[in-house]
This record gives C-alpha cells, sequence and structure tokens, in this order.
C-alpha cells in the first residue's frame, strides 16, 4: 500500500519548524520517519524561508536543515498561465499556485493553518478535490487511515 502523502502549506511548515508539540512538527517526525509521505512545493519552501529570516533569522537554518531531514518532496510551481487560468479555485490569488501544486502532487490531503482562505470555506477542497484541514486534523485522519489497513 502506498503511503499516505500530505502537504504541507507554508504555515503548517512554519508551525512544524517552530512549535516541537504541536501536530504540525509530529507530522515533520513521521516524515522524518518515513511513516508517511510529506510534501512541500517551491513556493513553500521560498516564502517559508523569507518569513523566518525576516521574523527569526537565526532560525533560517534549522528550517533548511528540518526540511532536509523531514525528507520533504518539493514539487515545481504551476506557471502565471495556469495561476491566471485557474483563479476561480480560491479567494486569495496568492493561494492559487500552493492549490494547484497540491493538485498536481496528488497528494492525499492539505495540512494548514489558514482558516481564512482554505479552512473555513468547504468549496476550495471540493473545487480541489482533496481533504483540508489542519494539522491536528491530518494527524487524526493519518490514524483512521493506518488503523483501517
Amino acid at each position: 500500500m502506498p503511503k499516505l502523502n500530505i502537504f504541507l502549506d507554508i504555515s503548517a511548515l512554519i508551525a512544524g519548524a517552530i512549535s516541537e508539540s504541536g501536530a504540525a512538527h509530529v507530522l515533520l517526525q513521521l516524515g522524518e520517519s518515513e511513516d508517511i509521505l510529506l510534501t512541500i512545493s517551491e513556493m513553500v519552501v521560498a516564502e517559508s524561508e523569507r518569513s523566518i529570516a525576516k521574523k527569526s533569522p537565526r532560525n533560517l537554518n534549522d528550517l533548511r536543515t528540518l526540511i532536509k531531514t523531514a525528507k520533504l518532496r518539493i514539487v515545481g510551481d504551476p506557471s502565471k498561465k495556469e495561476v491566471k487560468a485557474n483563479l476561480y479555485l480560491i479567494e486569495d490569488p496568492y493561494d492559487v499556485p500552493i492549490l494547484l501544486a497540491v493538485m498536481k502532487a496528488k497528494v492525499d490531503y492539505l495540512a494548514t493553518h489558514n482558516r481564512k482562505h482554505f479552512l473555513d470555506d468547504p468549496k476550495v477542497a471540493e473545487r480541489a478535490g482533496i481533504k483540508i484541514g489542519t494539522p491536528g486534523e491530518a494527524l487524526a485522519w493519518i490514524r483512521e487511515n493506518l488503523s483501517s489497513v
């Protein structure tokens, strides 16, 4: 059986890097132990690095190390033309490249803390054909799916 594949957006990756007790960090540990497959996009890497460099520059190397040790699969970003053609998917155009990367990567679940644009609008998950939830909800979903095997 293929491993469950979870996409971490910028908010989930940063949360996992900053807090060693949160669900996002547990997801990173599961990736490191290769119990699940974790996926991010080039944009997630770039924006996470930019955010950490701005808010906590001393932790930038920790983030880069974490990306390697958690064995994150990094997928390419969609083209500008693809983004423009899919602006209908989500309210915030800035989130379209993330959603398209999620869809192209054919992951099982998108873990995010972005309540306003992803979690509070169920139409986003419907349009994208993907499960979307917080890192904690993703962990619960993983438990359900691993225990039913």
